[in-house]
């Protein structure tokens, strides 16, 4: 369990810095469509009844709370893999609750403005961004949120924490040896040889 929660919080920074537009694009979509959920009824519970949902009205709120706050972490950079997980989740009960009944002709949403409103291809149509949401996140989930993100600076904080810490242990190592009985008994042997040769100096 530990070493899951040592994978999860402390995610690659090595990812290419244009790995922050992917965060843009994604962290933004589900910013705002949480924010959807709240201000337009049809977007939020009134979506969630017609699909089915238990409790629609607590289910809407919650995963538009998840969509908004998820949303700004991913924007930031910050847990991203934690919260990854839920939004990968997400998008495929999204895929399987939507694209099901748009396939087999009978999705209690609006059908599509105009051929193919159902069918094969009018899931590949309509499909399409929550595809895009899922590849992405999933890209975050391995990749890690970049450099330019919050998970890369504390990353980098720590390893410089840890060098710190190391050269301190080092320096306390090192120090014992070189205090030790043999190393300060040298110079104590040294100083009568040094004396009496001094007194056979005087003597002559």
């Amino acid at each position: 369990m530990h070493r899951i929660f040592q994978w999860f919080s402390n995610p690659p920074s090595d990812a290419p810095r244009a790995t922050i537009l992917l965060r843009l694009m994604v962290g933004g979509v589900f910013l705002w469509e949480g924010i959807l959920k709240f201000v337009y009824a049809n977007q939020g519970v009134g979506r969630f009844t017609k699909l089915g949902f238990p409790f629609p009205d607590s289910t809407a709120s919650f995963v538009g709370g998840l969509e908004i706050v998820g949303g700004l972490l991913i924007l930031l950079g910050l847990g991203t893999r934690f919260v990854a997980i839920p939004f990968f989740i997400e998008m495929v009960v999204a895929m399987l609750a939507t694209k099901i009944g748009l396939y087999l002709g009978t999705s209690p949403l609006p059908l599509p403005p105009s051929p193919p409103q159902a069918g094969f291809w009018a899931v590949l149509h309509e499909v399409r961004s929550e595809y895009a949401q899922l590849l992405t996140v999933a890209f975050l989930l391995v990749a890690g949120p970049g450099p330019w993100s919050l998970d890369a600076r504390w990353a980098r904080k720590r390893t410089g924490d840890q060098r710190q810490w190391d050269s301190w242990s080092e320096m306390e190592s090192a120090l014992p040896a070189a205090l030790s009985p043999g190393s300060l008994g040298e110079p104590a042997v040294a100083a009568p040889a040094g004396r009496s040769a001094m007194s056979e100096t005087h003597a002559r």
